[in-house]
């Protein structure tokens, strides 16, 4: 007997038993659901919603891996021990950190999917497992487990199982996981110390009378808020080589994700699209106070408002929000006048939050969590502008 037919048939006599929707969550992750569509007025697809989610995750694959050679890169160069980008001493220092940040974001947020499942008496679903994925690229990469546990278990119940579950839930689980952090503990998410590796744990021994060398690895965003001069190329800023949260930093594989995601027909390329366009309009205009004298040299919003108009695309979290976040078909418009405007306004609004809010100066986080509580709003107008279009068409053809 096979092992699907050994699971098959455990899965029998377990049928009615309270442990069943664990059995069967492992038993879906290896093998296709038995139950398909045979007959019937439907079109049967190739996909479902494990596979779907599996394109997903296998696009974050080439950000997990540069981000583990990034975390190391970055260690060892602001600890003074400059290696090359992709060696393995680089590697297998960000592999280190980044593995036990994957571990806990799937164990944690798996296992409250599954008490659920077993609670309400359903099936396990998959929609956890790109936010497992997603989670670990979005934090600092010395971000405390049991902090991250913590998050993560808010995420899961607040931001999905309390509306329903997978497809049901209005805002992003995993920017709902990372709002938490951010919000709840502040001094882990930001300032210049969170983004490298072993910074934080350097900066303690300073505070305790350790004879050591002060380490920073602020980010573009942050020395901007704080009106500095960027010591990064654009170069550096597309392809990566800067400091950040684990799976942001390089534009460039973010774009052939997106393209992946897009080709694949599982992501909105109007959202995505729509949201760059967002962003540049809002980084003219604050371009345009700028060469305009409306705001003077030295103010806080100067550096910021001052930045070309399209670095704010290859900089800070905006990318990857917009690609891999944005485009969450749960939570962003079903329509695609509404995929339009709402993907304007997240590029709009994020731009806009990074020049008034030094103290938090990456905005893709709020403006999609904003947008997702408006996108039903904005399906709805739509919806009912459709409607009043096809009523006067009506009223037209009969007169």
């Amino acid at each position: 007997m096979g092992l699907k037919e050994k699971l098959d048939s455990i899965k029998e006599k377990g049928e009615g038993k309270k442990w069943l929707p664990a059995f069967e969550a492992f038993h879906t992750f290896l093998y296709t659901p038995d139950e398909t569509t045979h007959s019937g007025g439907h079109i049967k697809g190739a996909d479902d919603l494990k596979r779907t989610m599996m394109m997903v995750v296998l696009a974050l694959i080439p950000c997990l891996i540069f981000g583990m050679f990034n975390t190391g890169f970055q260690h060892f160069r602001a600890f003074g021990e400059p290696v090359d980008f992709f060696s393995m001493d680089a590697f297998w220092y960000g592999f280190l950190k980044i593995l036990p940040l994957v571990v806990v974001s799937y164990v944690v947020g798996l296992g409250i999917e599954v008490l659920f499942a077993i609670i309400k008496g359903h099936e396990v679903e998959e929609g956890y497992f790109v936010t497992g994925m997603l989670v670990p690229l979005i934090v600092p990469v010395d971000i405390p487990l049991w902090m991250l546990s913590v998050a993560v278990i808010f995420g899961v119940v607040i931001g999905k199982e309390i509306f329903g579950g997978t497809g049901m839930n209005i805002l992003n689980p995993a920017l709902t996981i990372r709002a938490f952090l951010f919000f709840a503990y502040p001094t882990w998410m930001s300032g210049d110390k969170v983004w490298v590796g072993g910074a934080v744990e350097r900066a303690n021994e300073m505070a305790a009378g350790a004879d050591v060398s002060a380490v920073s690895g602020e980010t573009i965003l942050g020395s901007l808020a704080q009106g500095r001069e960027v010591a990064y190329s654009v170069y550096d800023m597309f392809f990566g080589f800067i400091p950040g949260s684990v799976g942001e930093t390089s534009t460039f594989l973010i774009l052939l994700a997106g393209i992946f995601l897009i080709f694949t027909k599982i992501a909105s390329w109007r959202i995505m699209v729509s949201a760059v366009l967002g962003a540049l309009v809002m980084g003219l205009i604050f371009n345009g106070v700028v060469n305009a004298g409306w705001i003077e040299e030295g103010s806080k919003f100067y550096s910021l408002m001052n930045t070309v108009f399209w670095h704010h695309l290859i900089i800070g979290g905006f990318a990857f929000g917009v690609v891999f976040m944005a485009t969450d078909p749960v939570t962003g418009s079903q329509t695609n006048k509404g995929k339009w405007i709402y993907g304007f306004l997240i590029g709009f609004i994020s731009i806009l939050i990074r020049v008034f809010n030094p103290a938090y100066p990456e905005g893709v986080m709020l403006a999609i969590l904003l947008m997702n509580v408006f996108a039903p709003t904005i399906d709805h107008y739509v919806v009912q502008g459709n409607v009043k279009e096809r009523l006067k068409r009506l009223k037209a053809k009969t007169a």
